[in-house]
């Protein structure tokens, strides 16, 4: 993830997962796990650096931005692997662990849920520009699969939090949609700007 200039060099464009097996193999992988490193690191400190806290507790932040973007823009798998690596930094600086299922369930897997994003094309037809209905419908779906193993872990391991007589799907649904729902808007608005810029470059083409 290029966030400062740089001198631009011609590269095969890739699709999501043909990095494992492109002919610039010596030099494409090391790019990316750079990209991913960088993206991870920024996730981390905007996670640190919320917008604003929810009534319900939770906070909406840009956390997921970064790695949405190594998903838009190297595909798939890439995407997946940039959340694992996410969540488990994520394990390591902010824990809260009562039993190893629910640490997959709110670390790891959440994060890497990310990545289906990344197995979406947003190009149009053309080529030369971003189909941003199809960047919709791709944090959508990601978020939507996040926000799934959030509710579940929430149900499973912390129903005992829900008020008396709440359902406790109910309290898990409120409590994890009302950050996520909105940090995923801000997400996809910030994409609408910058996607272009990131997925269209030259050096990806």
């Amino acid at each position: 993830m290029q966030f400062l200039s740089s001198p631009v060099v011609p590269r095969p464009k890739l699709q999501g997962g043909d990095f494992f097996m492109s002919n610039n193999s010596n030099n494409i992988p090391v790019r990316l796990i750079a990209e991913i490193g960088v993206a991870v690191a920024i996730s981390t400190v905007l996670n640190f650096l919320p917008l604003f806290k929810m009534p319900q507790a939770g906070s909406v932040s840009l956390e997921m931005l970064p790695v949405l973007l190594i998903a838009l823009r190297w595909g798939g798998k890439p995407g997946l692997m940039a959340g694992v690596v996410y969540g488990f930094i994520q394990l390591v600086v902010n824990p809260y662990v009562i039993h190893p299922v629910q640490m997959l369930m709110d670390y790891p897997l959440p994060y890497m849920m990310l990545g289906i994003a990344g197995f979406f094309s947003v190009r149009k037809n053309n080529g030369n520009d971003i189909n941003y209905t199809k960047v919709f419908f791709a944090l959508l779906t990601a978020g939507f699969a996040r926000f799934v193993i959030h509710v579940l872990s929430g149900v499973i391991f912390f129903g005992s939090y829900a008020p008396e007589g709440q359902n406790v799907w109910a309290y898990s649904i409120v409590y994890n949609g009302s950050f996520m729902i909105p940090s995923l808007i801000l997400c996809y608005i910030i994409l609408v700007v910058i996607l272009k810029n990131f997925i269209l470059r030259k050096d990806m083409r």
